[in-house]
């Protein structure tokens, strides 16, 4: 999610893959497990157990104009990983409702009964739930048209035969810039009310691509550029809130920390930056730090400036004829992972936040184990994704915070920056897997992964957390 520490060249990525196609799932589902099934996908190298997610149905609706919204909501859903969609048989042979005036069972986790009265799906007499049960879906979204301009969705617990949770949400016009955003909110609500975990909808990514800022929305929509137009650009990277994020500009032979914000455009140079070659700007979790590698005649070092205040620089490495660049900062703001040259070959080492404390953080053998670059920390704080040279190219690679075991993800092709999602689960990287150079997104819980661009010559993505409602999308 935090993806400032990277600058092209040496500093630069990896990311997914032992692939190996899955045989597809059975026809009766484990309902005794509550994780991640895959009709056909791909595998990592990781354990997990297939054919075990709970299943979920979009019921149709009878309002047209909802069509779209239910169609991004339920891409969102299926790009979560935690659901199997299932697909209803085609025409009007199933009958939606149980018969008119039977009552729905009352549900057993604590939510209200379900509606009586008309509304999409739901309709009268309450969802048929031993249909849906037959159907193998453990829950059943309905999406219908509320007053004022409103979406009310009805999130049902199939099992339990009661509606787990009603949602009312405004929804901008269609053309609004934030439509988009607000139905991705729709998913996330749905998923938090059906498994009680965040979810990464409302999210989007920051990437490079002809030295200019780009941003997307997770599941590849909206494109925009972001940074300025007439000035080139590297090293992305998000605050902690989602409303600011940050990059470096090259401007009169130098390299500076641009600030921006994310709903009004405004951009700004954050202080002391611009006289040197500043790059792979960080924030601080709680946004008034801003930690940053500079490089000039003494070498590249990691220094932060106080972005709030405008002043206050401190130095927190000295090279001593080493590198030290990249920084990425513990979710508690108590550490920075960065990358340095002093043992030789760049290795991820990790300090106090103060500078103190400087130690390897991510073993290796010396004269065997190739090069490594692009820390970024997990949002949980449990992990640090990074990528390492392997045999001449670069594979993506996670660090346990805890044990300081290290274990690689990808093995097909180059794969490089790998950026977290704010669930720790999923990782946007750059990859040339498939010919030439895109960006993925992979679940390292059960090995799916998806390009997130068909267009390639991008790189240094970097993931946000979730979006605040006040953040627009446009630069």
């Amino acid at each position: 999610m935090k993806a400032g520490r990277r600058v092209g060249g040496w500093a630069g990525s990896m990311v997914m893959a032992v692939l190996v196609l899955l045989p597809g799932c059975p026809a009766t589902r484990l309902a005794a497990q509550d994780t991640s099934v895959i009709d056909r996908g791909v595998r990592i190298g990781i354990i997990y157990r297939p054919c075990v997610r709970p299943g979920l149905v979009m019921l149709p609706g009878r309002s047209a104009s909802l069509d779209s919204v239910r169609a991004i909501v339920a891409r969102d859903l299926d790009y979560s990983d935690r659901f199997e969609l299932i697909t209803l048989p085609a025409g009007d042979s199933i009958r939606l409702s149980t018969a008119a005036g039977s009552p729905p069972r009352p549900t057993t986790r604590g939510a209200a009964p379900a509606p009586t009265g008309t509304g999409g799906a739901a309709a009268i007499g309450g969802l048929n739930y031993p249909l849906y049960q037959a159907l193998g879906a453990d829950f059943a979204v309905a999406i219908a048209p509320a007053p004022a301009e409103s979406a009310a969705v009805t999130v049902h617990d199939v099992a339990a035969g009661g509606v787990r949770r009603e949602l009312r949400v405004r929804l901008p016009a269609l053309k609004d810039p934030g439509f988009r955003l607000a139905v991705h909110r729709i998913a996330d609500r749905i998923l938090e009310a059906a498994l009680g975990v965040g979810g990464i909808a409302a999210t989007r990514v920051l990437f490079v691509r002809d030295r200019k800022v780009y941003s997307v929305d997770q599941d590849g929509a909206d494109l925009q550029l972001v940074s300025a137009s007439d000035h080139d650009a590297l090293s992305p990277t998000w605050s902690e809130d989602g409303r600011r994020f940050a990059y470096m500009e090259f401007w009169q032979g130098h390299g500076r920390v641009m600030v921006q914000d994310v709903a009004t455009g405004k951009r700004s140079v954050a202080a002391t930056t611009g006289q040197a070659l500043d790059f792979t700007p960080a924030f601080s979790p709680d946004g008034k730090t801003l930690a940053f590698s500079r490089a000039n005649d003494e070498g590249t070092d990691i220094y932060t400036v106080n972005i709030k205040d405008s002043c206050c620089l401190q130095r927190l490495t000295v090279g001593r004829f080493s590198d030290n660049l990249s920084p990425t900062y513990s979710p508690d703001g108590q550490r920075i992972a960065f990358v340095s040259t002093r043992s030789g070959l760049p290795q991820i080492y990790v300090m106090a936040a103060d500078g103190t404390d400087q130690q390897l953080f991510a073993p290796f053998d010396y004269g065997v184990t190739g090069a490594s670059y692009a820390p970024e920390w997990s949002p949980d704080g449990q992990s640090v994704a990074f990528h390492r040279d392997v045999g001449g190219t670069y594979q993506v690679f996670v660090l346990d915070v805890r044990t300081r075991a290290v274990r690689q993800l990808t093995s097909v092709g180059r794969n490089e920056d790998a950026t977290w999602a704010p669930d720790s689960r999923h990782m946007a990287f750059v990859s040339d897997r498939a010919a030439y150079r895109q960006l993925w997104i992979v679940d390292v819980e059960t090995g799916r992964i998806r390009p997130l661009l068909s267009q390639g010559g991008a790189r240094l993505p970097a993931w946000s957390p979730r979006l605040p409602e006040t953040a627009a999308s446009n630069p």
